[in-house]
This record gives structure tokens, C-alpha cells and sequence, in this order.
């Protein structure tokens, strides 16, 4: 019956996030309040602008990742070839879905080993959920998760607002820190920690590192509210009674909104790579442009990553739509890196960011 309703569930999430619109709806990430000050005199060609970025040991040609997302159905197989084939047409990362499913049974394993069948050579990483972490007993069986796609890394997401939410939620989050810093001590490959959309603090960040975490996606508010989500699967698999407003579905509502916007987030966060030189900062929640990772990077993000909107773009104009969208977020990168006169990423996060009028 677990494995059914987690089979069920990401099938789920997956159709609500293609078919409505939510993202968040009174918060925004804080990237449109931002800009750089123009360089008229950049003192370099254009030619010479330099995105390739380093991620979990592999070159990439750009410093993208399309986040996780799904896997654990039937339909995940087709979903996380074609996210692959992107990826690897474009030389970025890619993480699979919550391998909770793959935990509990065997059945859709080719969901998520399935990127490694089409991608050889580019970062994957792997992911389980923080309740999951904190109820284990061992590594082995995250071991196993690791092996499956041949992983470079392995991500622990952290998702108390969408575990709330949940009518089948689980939150028991007492000893997560304790699972991932275990994890960090036992598994072959590095650890991403990551939220899912509600934004991690600078404290949160703090007591990651301390556990030896390298590694933090900040997935803040702005992109799509999970609160958001699980209202509308709420209505989707209740019946006509349950459908009315009761308390779980209010509390839904009140907490759409909820989180910590992603540029603060990254700002915060990248603050602390002056006391952790080692820290490597993804920016993800609501990213829109090659302009937005831009912004991130001057705020101390090392990578920028993306989900929900290269999935509807696969599913609306398929593999060569999405390579066409990364290749103008490629183009916006690579202008304002230009227009700052930084030839790299690095040279980038050294430029400042002002508050627009």
C-alpha cells in the first residue's frame, strides 16, 4: 500500500504542476529587484566569456542544473529520458526525483537508472527526502540508491511545509541532521542538501556545514509553491465530501506563501563562503532567465538550477524546444557576464548587485 501511494503521489505532482499555475502568488524571488551596473568599457570580447563550471568532479559547459524532479511511475521512465538527452545534448547536471519509490520496490527502478542508459558523462545526482534520512538505520540502502544511477552525488531534500501539507505527509523530523551528517561520513560521494521551494536560512546552512555538508540548494520561495500543490492534489483525490474547506485544506492556503525568497537566501547563504571556502552554493526557486543565475552568481551562488519550467517546455515542444530554451538562458548568461566585463563565473561573483528604483 506505501509504495502504491508513493507511485500514485509523484504521478501526481507531476500533472498538477504541467496543468495549473502554481507558483507562488504574493512573493516573488527578489531577482527583479536587482540589477548590475553597467560596464561600458568591459575590456573583453565577447568570445572570451568562459561558462564552464566544475560540479561533483565533472566539467560542465554551463553552470545549469535541471533540478529533481520525478521518477517512481511508469510515465517517469519517458520523463527522465528526455530530461537526460537535454542534459546531455547541453553538457549540465541533472538530478533525478525522490528515489523513495525505488526504496520500497523494484518496479519502476528503470525510472531513474534510465538517465544513465542516455547520459554517461554528466553529473547525476541522486535524492531522498529528510524523513526518509532520518529513519535510517544504515547507509546500505542509500548505497544502493547511489549505484543505481551511477551517481556523482546524492541529494537529501528537505520538505517540512510540503510533509505538513500532506494528508499522507510524515513529520518526523527529529534526527535528519543526525542522517545526513551520517551519510556525509559514509557515502563514496558528496552530499547536496536542498530545499524544495520554501528557501533555506543562513542558520539551516550553518548547522550543515557543521555536519559537514559542502554542497547547498537554497531552492527558495518564488517558483512554484509546493503549499500551492498540495491543495490542489487535496481537491484532486478527495471525494465530493472531503472537498470542503476543512482545517488541512486552510492551512494549505494560509501557507502558499510561505518561505524565504531565493535571492535572500543565496545572498545570505553565500555570505558564508568567507568562513567556508569549501561551500558550493546552487541557486534554485523560481530562477527565470540566464539574467536571474546571473544575479544569483554576483549574490554567491556557484550554480543555477531549474525545474518546473524546462519540464513544461519538453512536454509542450520535446527535447530540441528545451536545448533551445537553456541555449537562450546560455545567451542572457553570457550578455551579462559582457555588459559586467567578467570573463568567468568567478570573475562574475565578484560584481555588485544594487536595489532598483
Amino acid at each position: 500500500m506505501k509504495s502504491t501511494q508513493t507511485t500514485s503521489r509523484k504521478q501526481q505532482h507531476i500533472d498538477l504542476t504541467l496543468k495549473n499555475d502554481v507558483s507562488f502568488r504574493a512573493k516573488s524571488t527578489g531577482f527583479e529587484r536587482l540589477e548590475f551596473q553597467h560596464n561600458a568599457l568591459p575590456e573583453i570580447n565577447f568570445s572570451e566569456v568562459d561558462t564552464t563550471a566544475v560540479f561533483l568532479g565533472k566539467k560542465m559547459q554551463l553552470p545549469f542544473i535541471i533540478s529533481s524532479m520525478t521518477g517512481g511511475y511508469r510515465d517517469a521512465v519517458r520523463i527522465n529520458r528526455l530530461l537526460a538527452e537535454v542534459c546531455d545534448k547541453k553538457n549540465i547536471a541533472l538530478g533525478v526525483g525522490s528515489q523513495r519509490q525505488a526504496m520500497e520496490n523494484t518496479t519502476y527502478l528503470r525510472s531513474f537508472s534510465v538517465v544513465r542508459e542516455v547520459a554517461k558523462k554528466i553529473p547525476v545526482f541522486g535524492n531522498l527526502g529528510a524523513a526518509e534520512v532520518a529513519a535510517l538505520r544504515d547507509v546500505s540502502s542509500v548505497q544502493k540508491l547511489v549505484d543505481l544511477i551511477e551517481a556523482d552525488g546524492f541529494a537529501v531534500h528537505l520538505n517540512p511545509l510540503q510533509e505538513l501539507l500532506q494528508p499522507e505527509g510524515n513529520t518526523n523530523f527529529r534526527g535528519v541532521l543526525h542522517g545526513i551528517e551520517t551519510l556525509v561520513a559514509s557515502l563514496p560521494v558528496p552530499v547536496i542538501v536542498k530545499e524544495i521551494g520554501a528557501g533555506l536560512s543562513a542558520d539551516v546552512a550553518q548547522r550543515l556545514l557543521n555536519a559537514g555538508v559542502q554542497m547547498i540548494d537554497v531552492a527558495g520561495a518564488g517558483g512554484t509553491s509546493w503549499a500551492g500543490v498540495e491543495l490542489l492534489r487535496r481537491k484532486t483525490i478527495g471525494n465530493k465530501k472531503s472537498l470542503k474547506l476543512d482545517e488541512h485544506a486552510m492551512l494549505t492556503r494560509t501557507f502558499w506563501d510561505w518561505g524565504i525568497p531565493t535571492a535572500n537566501a543565496v545572498r545570505e547563504i553565500g555570505a558564508l563562503k568567507h568562513e567556508y571556502p569549501s561551500l558550493h552554493v546552487i541557486a534554485s526557486g523560481g530562477m527565470g532567465s540566464g539574467l536571474d543565475a546571473a544575479k544569483a552568481f554576483a549574490l554567491g551562488a556557484d550554480y543555477a538550477a531549474v525545474a518546473r519550467p524546462i519540464l513544461k517546455v519538453i512536454e509542450s515542444g520535446g527535447v530540441n524546444a528545451a536545448v533551445q530554451f537553456l541555449s537562450v538562458w546560455e545567451m542572457e548568461l553570457k550578455g551579462a557576464m559582457f555588459l559586467t566585463g567578467s570573463r568567468t563565473i568567478n570573475e562574475l561573483q565578484t560584481k555588485q548587485l544594487v536595489e532598483n528604483a
